[in-house]
């Protein structure tokens, strides 16, 4: 039996030997009589924790090592999670979508009268150097701005899902579109086949609208 440990123990000896340079790089002499590798198994996934075994007076004690792609897969969640709050300036939601008018009192018309959106009379007229309006669409805002528009009025798709446009979350679509069709304004629907319907205002700045859920 003695003869039989302490060849078990001369072959772990070697293996560690060829193996690894000294024991010393590993565990103190004084705590360790000798180490055995515990290779990795085939087909298992390397994230996975392999262990080392480490006999320690006769007894066999396992120590889970974590492999490179490990400690380098928890370096850069660290490092993700650092940016993120690095870069976090506490965004809230969309405030308000600026749009460009020729003439505020037609687009007022249409906005309000087509479209049934209410101002709000909060917001200042008075302290900008052009003539606006600010319109509720739901707690957010639509900025109407006389100013002139850069964009052509020639040209444009004709499906404003295709072109610059401000999207707006309604519950009706089919009521919406009965509205349109009551005032004569061209209109085109959602090209993949979901509840939405696009149209233009009379400057043809695009606009849909969606449909959600109650």
């Amino acid at each position: 039996m003695e003869k039989s440990e302490h060849t078990s123990h001369m072959s772990c000896s070697s293996a560690m030997a060829i193996l690894l340079p000294s024991t010393s790089a590993l565990l103190p002499h004084n705590k360790v009589s000798h180490v055995c590798i515990c290779p990795r198994v085939a087909n298992t996934p390397f994230l996975k924790n392999n262990q080392r075994k480490v006999l320690e007076n006769g007894n066999i004690h396992r120590y889970p090592v974590l492999t490179k792609a490990q400690t380098s897969l928890e370096t850069d969640i660290r490092a993700k999670d650092s940016v993120d709050e690095e870069n976090d300036y506490g965004v809230v939601n969309l405030h308000h979508v600026g749009i460009l008018c020729e003439n505020l009192e037609r687009s007022l018309d249409f906005y309000q009268n087509i479209l049934g959106l209410k101002i709000n009379e909060a917001r200042p007229h008075d302290k900008l150097p052009y003539r606006g309006a600010w319109l509720w669409v739901g707690s957010e805002m639509i900025h109407l701005m006389e100013l002139p528009n850069p964009d052509p009025y020639t040209g444009r798709p004709e499906h404003g899902g295709r072109d610059r446009h401000t999207c707006i979350a309604i519950r009706d679509v089919l009521k919406l579109k009965a509205i349109l069709d009551k005032a004569g304004i061209p209109y085109t629907l959602s090209r993949s086949g979901r509840p939405a319907i696009f149209t233009r205002d009379p400057d043809t700045n695009a606009l849909e609208f969606t449909q959600i859920e109650a």
